[in-house]
């Protein structure tokens, strides 16, 4: 799920996208699915139109190829003609065309991320956008950086020192509030990879060490001082003269978007069945890598398929919806915990079902815009699920009632067709019993003849009866996840019911 900021109605979203940037999918018509169009590629046809040759593309030839049937596009100074492509994008024609004869960066940044358009694209490549020539006075020399955030004040700045056993890399933030899931350690082949997350920015440390060492690093945070420390243990006791060498990158400070996403491969440890179509996959991370995932963000995964690299967002969930849980067989720490609905039609969801235990997977880093600010002093919480929109409420749910005193109810209305569907049920249900803060509802579709609860679909007058204040001036924030129709649904009705902004966090599939 993707997460676009929008200062209107509603709030940014998690995983997914929100409902007013995002990207809807529109229906394709018959054999204009992904795999379709990998076939495709695969076929030997021409999709450029130039017999294989690539070019160099000035502005103006690339804004004459503006028409759905000549149309040519611009992601990151290569140029592509997705002309033959119209018709198996997801988001429609319609949505291709605002960039077609133009530069799509910055709208494919926007609602595009996480699809890897270099591979899905590569038989459509036409060539580089032509360098327009720069005057430059004698006796200058223009070089090119990695952009860096500007306000000084606030740039993060790292030391070290060394004991006979140990290696700390220090990190001082300058920030507040400063936790550890704000800080991503990976270890690879000798190089350590540190990325500290602060807001909107990313500071990165890239360096191949001189010396190795033991692929466990301990991260410590002293959240009030914004310090981190990144102890490596030595494998040989002696004296290390430099930390290693710089790579590119390194200690640098810039927007989370401009950093390219980073993947690690994480290891299929288990699978187990939640329902009759939804799968609960544990993959184990690689020793070396501290990554935990802030609540209410997600990771890309990526899979290869039919030899194209295909990414998907999903949103982790903990391995238990029960806040002490006796049976613990690999610590949450270790590993990430992705509960997939398995559509036998698709193009992902069955490749990932397919994994044989041992198998690996490339894991992103976590991505998103909730921020726990929304839900500090937060005394009523909300959650409109439907289907598997109830994977970003998990964390979140374990969370309030974990740590938020404040919090005087919690409440779930989880949508779904039939009894069978229902995700969790028997887990949902026992933390109601044991949580007198936590309420959930069922509500079905498509019950059978046995059913007692709840029926119907998502309405105006069921909100206005289910969602109400424990108290008039109760501070509340109703989360939303499932289906397009639904969400969209919600959104209206809550605005109906006079629910701000601020009150409202939607999650788009």
């Amino acid at each position: 799920m993707l997460n676009v900021p929008s200062t209107s109605f509603p709030a940014p979203s998690s995983q997914q996208r929100v409902a007013t940037l995002g990207r809807s999918k529109v229906p394709l018509k018959p054999g204009r699915s992904l795999m379709d169009w990998i076939r495709l590629t695969k076929s030997g046809k021409d999709l450029t139109g130039l017999k294989g040759r690539l070019i160099e593309v000035t502005e103006e030839e690339l804004s004459r190829h503006n028409k759905k049937n000549d149309c040519w596009m611009c992601i990151r100074g290569l140029v592509y003609n997705v002309s033959q492509y119209m018709e198996y994008h997801p988001g429609g024609e319609e949505e291709l065309m605002r960039a077609a004869g133009a530069d799509g960066t910055k709208l494919f940044d926007q609602t595009h991320r996480w699809v890897n358009y270099d591979s899905m694209l590569k038989e459509c490549l036409i060539g580089r956008m032509a360098v327009k020539p720069i005057s430059i006075s004698k006796g200058t020399l223009t070089q090119v950086k990695v952009p860096q955030a500007t306000d000084t004040e606030f740039r993060p700045r790292y030391d070290w020192f060394q004991t006979d056993s140990a290696v700390t890399v220090v990190v001082y933030t300058k920030q507040k509030n400063m936790g550890l899931d704000l800080v991503i350690v990976d270890y690879k082949e000798n190089v350590l990879r540190g990325e500290v997350i602060l807001g909107d920015f990313s500071y990165l440390l890239l360096i191949e060490l001189n010396h190795e060492i033991q692929k466990k690093i301990d991260v410590c945070v002293s959240a009030k001082a914004g310090k981190i420390e990144l102890v490596l243990q030595k494998r040989e006791t002696k004296v290390w003269k430099t930390l290693g060498q710089y790579l590119e990158g390194h200690d640098s400070f810039i927007k989370s978007f401009q950093r390219g996403r980073f993947y690690r491969k994480c290891r299929l440890a288990s699978k187990i069945a939640v329902n009759y179509n939804t799968q609960l996959f544990c993959f184990e991370l690689p020793k070396g890598c501290n990554f935990p995932v802030p609540v209410g963000h997600h990771v890309y995964i990526k899979l290869p398929i039919a030899g194209v690299e295909v990414v998907k967002p999903y949103t982790p969930v903990s391995h238990s919806l029960m806040l002490d849980p006796k049976n613990k067989s690999i610590c949450e720490n270790q590993c990430i915990y992705l509960m997939v609905k398995i559509y036998p039609e698709g193009s992902f969801s069955p490749q990932l079902d397919q994994l044989s235990i041992g198998d690996y997977i490339a894991v992103s880093g976590p991505q998103g815009n909730f921020q726990m600010s929304q839900i500090e002093k937060v005394e009523d919480i909300f959650f409109l699920a439907a289907g598997t929109g109830l994977t970003p409420m998990v964390k979140l749910l374990r969370h309030v009632l974990s740590y938020h005193h404040s919090l005087r109810k919690a409440k779930m209305l989880f949508f779904n067709k039939t009894e069978d569907d229902i995700l969790w049920r028997d887990q949902i249900v026992d933390l109601s019993l044991t949580n007198e803060r936590f309420e959930i509802q069922f509500i079905l579709s498509e019950p059978s003849a046995k059913w007692n609860g709840c029926k119907g679909r998502i309405s105006l007058p069921f909100l206005s009866e289910t969602i109400t204040r424990s108290e008039r001036e109760s501070k509340v924030l109703i989360c939303i996840c499932g289906p397009n129709g639904f969400v969209d649904q919600g959104i209206r009705f809550l605005q109906d019911l006079g629910f701000s902004s601020e009150e409202v966090f939607v999650f788009r599939e």
